[in-house]
């Protein structure tokens, strides 16, 4: 495996993202895992079982530092870990000196409610118990969860956006949700994924969120001139990269603006994180680097008008971003 990292290195790969990294290596005396007492039969046939055996083995640091080692042997490379631990267990992933996964994915902005409370006290908890060698990171979609604005509805997905790129860390975004794309409906005789097809009726199929990224309006959405493996949505003449380029007020141009943006700011690319009080369905925190721009981001988790007051506002501020790109420089 050590030799399959070098012949990638050596052809000048950035790095890689190491698919469920935490069930790299079983126990050693191939002992049986238990059942589950919690399991239910609405839940995957895996969940039946314990994963104590095959899965967060102490060796798993050990194969992982090694692999570490390999990379830091090449300048400027890195390493993803896809894991789904309790936070105090994906932290460990970093290494007892950061010499382990460079960013273990968190996600939590996929697996917790969509409510501001829930997300800021996330927030907060995560800030805390990361390691002083640890630098955060922050997924909102993937392969394997509905797409975000399924999740909270396209309106949200806005919200959701200005959320990932303006908090600390590193964003993962997954291809599509940066022009709102939404789950797709799968007939049964267009399923691919192995896991619906096993065990159908579970709604454990992950196709709705794996159809082709919708480049134009042409056929098959300018992703191929053959069949796609999977359908398309139906709203594709709208929803796709050419049409939102030419519309100002689109999703993927508030993208565009928050990772210019990002990538212009250093409070906003390694500044501090800083929360602010608030209550209700408001999420408000401040990213502030010396005594540079800095930046305060409040975002209204209810679809309903909010009002914030604060002092933490200084006057003369001027709004830089607005979710639907309408309200810059208004106070």
């Amino acid at each position: 495996m050590l030799d399959v990292l070098r012949f990638w290195l050596d052809r000048r790969v950035d790095g890689f993202r190491v698919d469920v990294i935490w069930h790299i290596v079983k126990d050693d005396q191939f002992r049986d895992n238990l059942p589950d007492p919690a399991y239910k039969p609405t839940l995957p046939p895996h969940r039946k079982l314990l994963a104590t055996y095959n899965t967060d083995r102490p060796e798993v640091l050990d194969i992982i530092g090694r692999m570490r080692k390999v990379l830091d042997e090449y300048d400027e490379r890195m390493m993803v870990g896809e894991i789904y631990l309790p936070l105090e267990r994906m932290v460990t992933y970093y290494g007892s000196q950061g010499d382990g996964v460079h960013l273990p994915f968190n996600f939590q902005l996929i697996e917790l409610p969509w409510h501001a409370r829930a997300i800021a006290d996330a927030i907060d908890r995560y800030e805390a118990i990361l390691p002083s060698y640890g630098w955060p990171n922050w997924v909102l979609g993937n392969h394997d969860n509905p797409r975000i604005a399924t999740r909270i509805g396209r309106d949200q997905a806005r919200i959701a956006a200005m959320l990932l790129l303006t908090l600390r860390g590193t964003p993962t975004l997954y291809y599509g949700d940066e022009i709102g794309m939404h789950n797709v409906a799968i007939p049964p005789d267009r399923v691919q994924d192995p896991f619906e097809k096993n065990v159908p009726g579970l709604g454990l199929g992950r196709d709705p969120c794996r159809t082709p990224m919708q480049w134009s309006a042409k056929e098959n959405a300018g992703f191929s001139i053959a069949p796609t493996w999977l359908p398309l949505a139906d709203d594709i003449s709208s929803m796709n990269v050419e049409a939102e380029m030419r519309e100002s007020h689109s999703i993927l141009n508030l993208y565009r603006r928050l990772i210019e943006l990002r990538r212009r700011e250093p409070s906003l690319a390694i500044g501090q994180y800083v929360a602010v009080p608030t209550t209700g369905d408001l999420l408000v925190y401040k990213r502030q680097h010396d005594d540079a721009h800095r930046y305060l981001i409040a975002l209204n988790f209810s679809g309903q008008p909010a009002k914030f007051h604060s002092m933490v506002i200084p006057p003369q501020s001027t709004i830089v971003l607005s979710t639907h790109l309408d309200r810059e420089k208004i106070w």
